[in-house]
């Protein structure tokens, strides 16, 4: 951060020195620099939910990032599950001989994973010990840092865990106890509901971003498994059908002051199915019953013409959708289409990257990291 920092003072200065054609060709130099520094720092993380017997087959060198999970808490500490985990961590581990670049993160909790965190992280033992046990399995795994994945922190997450107003200033003074312990050898990062209430009432932004390395933006589930209402669940803009979406939460916290560069977008390698659907606008926006998730694997070759599925695409949104007139099953997704124009969005608006959930859904070839990478490539050549 401190080189970054000297980089944008040369520059700045260059340009009020300029004083004939020599400097501004030095300072136009120095700009075409930066702004190829910045798409090379265009993180691509892979949460991995996986066992041991699925690691090599990861395409690790298009990666930067990837998350293991999950770990849970017993008692104050955070604890690898079982010997097939740690032997998962351990392969993810190895995979940097093939990308010496890449990182791995340990992650805590996940969906339903989290139902002791709201009172471990009420006290400074609490969060004393979660720290240094966080330490000692980096250490000890060779892994390369946290991801904090409590879902949620102050508002309702999965149902019958402990929620309080109290969480809000636990989760800062968590993220500040883990930073003085790991020190800055190891990242901190946090996965964040995409959704409105989650931005305005689950965390105290201003204070917990300037400690961690990144947030990663749940932007999908936006229309979850809770919902008799369709919709886009990964959905890329608003539109005047649904108002959560990735850039919703991206031009929220940028609204309230938080660095471009900090802020990962999420994609999904999964759709949502609902049945009994109506057919009006081909399923879009009309009561219905959740029924599955589906990997995108699946998607591709479960979900056919054949089977009745048609396929359709949302402008606004910039999101695909297919529709089952006789089933009456919808299916909102990513596919590679939305999941360009989700890469760009990165690269155009200088945000810090684009994770996704999870790999093991992905096809195995022609599919959306795929997709990701050709698209980050582009970039890096302009």
């Amino acid at each position: 951060m401190k080189s970054e920092r000297k980089l944008d003072c040369l520059i700045v200065y260059m340009y009020l020195k300029a004083k004939s054609t020599q400097l501004l060709l030095i300072f136009g130099l120095l700009i075409t620099a930066c702004q190829a520094q910045s798409t090379n720092k265009f993180t691509v993380i892979a949460y991995y939910f996986g066992g041991p017997e699925t690691v090599d087959s990861i395409a690790v060198e298009k990666l930067t990032h990837v998350i293991f999970s999950f770990c849970h808490l017993k008692g104050n500490t955070l604890q690898v599950d079982d010997s097939r985990d740690a032997t998962t961590l351990s392969n993810l581990v190895a995979l940097k001989k093939r990308n010496p670049a890449l990182k791995v993160l340990l992650s805590l909790g996940g969906w339903g994973g989290c139902a002791s965190c709201s009172d471990v992280f009420s006290t400074v033992e609490g969060r004393e010990a979660f720290a240094q046990s966080v330490l000692a399995l980096n250490k000890f795994f060779k892994s390369d840092g946290i991801d904090l994945d409590w879902e949620y922190p102050t508002i309702q997450g999965y149902p019958g865990h402990k929620y309080m107003a109290a969480d809000k200033q636990n989760f800062t003074e968590l993220v500040r106890t883990l930073r003085t312990t790991l020190g800055n050898d190891y990242e901190i990062s946090f996965a964040a509901g995409g959704f409105q209430k989650f931005l305005d009432e689950s965390v105290s932004w201003k204070d917990v971003m300037p400690v961690v390395d990144r947030v990663n933006l749940m932007t999908y589930d936006l229309v979850n498994g809770n919902s008799t209402m369709t919709g886009h669940h990964t959905a890329l803009y608003s539109s005047p059908g649904q108002q959560e979406s990735t850039d919703n939460a991206v031009k929220h916290l940028i609204k309230i002051g938080i660095p471009a560069n900090k802020l990962v977008i999420g994609a999904a390698f999964y759709g949502r199915m609902w049945e009994n659907v109506p057919a009006e606008h081909n399923g879009l926006y009309q009561p219905g019953k959740f029924k599955m998730g589906i990997s995108y694997k699946k998607i591709k070759t479960e979900i056919s013409k054949e089977r009745g599925f048609v396929p359709y695409w949302d402008d606004v949104a910039k999101a695909p959708y297919q529709y089952n007139a006789a089933e009456k099953l919808f299916l909102t997704y990513d596919n590679r289409r939305s999941m360009e124009l989700k890469t760009k969005y990165v690269a155009d608006n200088h945000l810090n990257g684009i994770m996704f959930w999870e790999i093991t859904n992905d096809a195995y070839t022609d599919g959306l990291l795929d997709a990701i990478h050709d698209v980050k490539k582009k970039y890096k050549s302009k």
